[in-house]
């Protein structure tokens, strides 16, 4: 049985303040929907599902020529009117370097397994991310988004899991900014509950038959640690720090705050699901598409994340349009992102709302929603009004 959410607020384009429940017509989003997924597939037009490895290509050549001319740019400059714009700008395109490798393991960079795995343990470990590693966790994620208990990214913490953790936990997890420097120590330690190292071939993550692939990537990641520390010896570490670790962990602020606004966030609270409640198309239709104004063609659409996470072989430059084609069979499963102009600051504001208030899900029933810990949410700064 369903748990129904409480009476939500909707803020819509105008500034207005309507009742989400008369906005959405009384609509259920935990409904079981009217269409199956090979609907959804049908709409789609059957070019979007080409990959064109010159094309994927052309966007890695793109993105490095940036890279490249923003080191030169910033050894060039080198004041401190220039060093924030360098790191924002190039942290954003670290950024769109994990997307063009996030797609590489998914196979939609290309039909060639040996040139998705070149690249993206190129494009990953650059930016100190262990290709297989990542990639069967994340693969993990979209077969299981959704669920409860086997969901990878950003998953619900069950009620009795969520009191058993230390104060401190529960304010490096739901307060900000701790929340958005997450992603290195969820590599390692992954999240709470869950146990496994993305650098462990023999983590739980893994299946015997994927050590091989870990070990791999966890050696393409040491080089590049090396790497990395030579380069601090040779040029100092303040030189490095400037020009690759700012830009490191705005990378890192970008890639928590992108995935965590994927599945949270919306101003009507979605369902999670367990037991025979969760389905493949159900949990797929709980993500939620993004406008982020002037970085969506820079980080390659990524935030059209519906289709994406129905069907991942989709390459990136198609996903607008599948989108598109698709709307109409999703009807009221589609929630039609906000529209941002060059920035969007309305999703930083939806994001600290659902930090101060999604905390836990019951221990029980196949449906469930995000409830708030009352304590945490009256001390918290980031509380929503």
């Amino acid at each position: 049985m369903a748990v129904k959410e409480p009476q939500t607020l909707q803020h819509v384009g105008n500034g207005d303040v309507v009742d989400a429940k008369k906005h959405q017509q009384n609509f259920d989003p935990s409904a079981p929907p009217p269409f199956k997924i090979a609907e959804i597939r049908a709409a789609i037009p059957k070019h979007c599902w080409v990959k064109n490895p010159l094309i994927s290509l052309g966007y890695v050549l793109r993105d490095l020529f940036i890279v490249i001319a923003l080191i030169a740019a910033a050894i060039h400059f080198n004041n401190w009117i220039f060093w924030p714009i360098y790191w924002i700008s190039q942290g954003t395109m670290f950024w769109a370097l994990f997307v063009l490798g996030h797609d590489c393991g998914h196979g939609s960079f290309s039909n060639s397994s040996l040139l998705n795995s070149l690249v993206g343990h190129f494009l990953h470990s650059s930016i100190l991310v262990p290709y297989h590693g990542w990639r069967i966790s994340h693969r993990t994620h979209h077969q299981n988004h959704g669920h409860v208990e086997k969901d990878e990214s950003w998953v619900p913490l069950t009620e009795k899991m969520y009191k058993s953790l230390d104060n401190m936990t529960k304010t490096m997890r739901f307060t900000f900014p701790f929340p958005i420097f997450a992603y290195p120590f969820y590599l390692w330690n992954r999240s709470p509950g869950k146990e496994g190292s993305h650098f462990n071939p023999y983590s739980k993550l893994f299946t015997p038959s994927e050590r091989k692939d870990v070990i791999t990537s966890t050696v393409c990641w040491s080089i590049m640690f090396c790497l990395l520390t030579y380069l601090s010896l040779i040029k100092g570490p303040i030189v490095m720090l400037k020009l690759y670790g700012v830009p490191y962990w705005i990378f890192i602020m970008w890639l928590d705050f992108v995935t965590y606004m994927h599945h949270h966030g919306y101003s009507q609270k979605l369902p999670w699901y367990r037991g025979q409640e969760w389905d493949y198309l159900r949990g797929g239709l709980t993500t939620v598409d993004r406008d982020y104004g002037w970085v969506n063609n820079i980080h390659h659409d990524i935030g059209t994340h519906v289709i994406h996470h129905f069907f991942p072989q989709i390459p990136h430059y198609h996903l607008v349009e599948g989108t598109e084609a698709a709307k109409p069979v999703l009807g009221k499963y589609y929630r039609e992102p906000e529209k941002s102009g060059p920035v969007p600051p309305h999703l930083f504001k939806y994001f600290l709302h659902s930090m101060s208030r999604d905390h836990f899900v019951s221990d029980s029933g196949d449906i469930v929603f995000y409830q708030a810990d009352p304590k945490l949410q009256n001390n918290t700064w980031t509380k929503f009004e």
